[in-house]
């Protein structure tokens, strides 16, 4: 096969995310992107060889957690802080996958996301660890784009 015609799957570590206001970059992880929808089983009476399966509701049962390394950046932060002050403010916020060349090929947009939990970072004078913080939001949706 010519490499021209390749089609070699995505890097997980080259990713953007976009906070609906700026794209912030060095995120070391991002997780939570999960859709499942519910199947309901029953046994027809009579029939022996299977049971039905019908479909149900579609949940996205995982918060969406981005951690990244501790900056002088507070966006996430700052956006926690004003939900404690009833400050809610959600935004549309979009993980964009990359290809080797920095391309956009795949963006997972959460519509109205809002963060519940935010975690600093573990201090451990004997490490040498980067200090992590992390975010967890929930949203209401998740929603996949194939051109980028």
């Amino acid at each position: 096969m010519p490499p021209a015609d390749r089609k070699d799957p995505y890097l997980s570590f080259q990713f953007k995310v976009d906070l609906g206001e700026k794209i912030v970059a060095g995120f070391s992880e991002v997780t939570g992107l999960d859709i499942e929808t519910d199947v309901e089983t029953f046994r027809e009476g009579g029939v022996r060889r299977h049971e039905q399966q019908l479909i149900g509701q579609t949940k996205f049962p995982s918060r969406l957690v981005l951690k990244r390394g501790m900056t002088r950046d507070e966006v996430l932060w700052s956006w926690h802080q004003d939900v404690m002050k009833g400050k809610v403010k959600r935004r549309n916020v979009s993980i964009i996958l990359q290809d080797s060349a920095g391309k956009n090929q795949w963006t997972w947009s959460f519509r109205d996301a809002t963060p519940v939990k935010w975690v600093g970072p573990q201090f451990k004078a004997a490490g040498a660890e980067v200090a992590i913080e992390s975010l967890e939001l929930v949203h209401r949706g998740l929603v996949p784009d194939t051109q980028g």
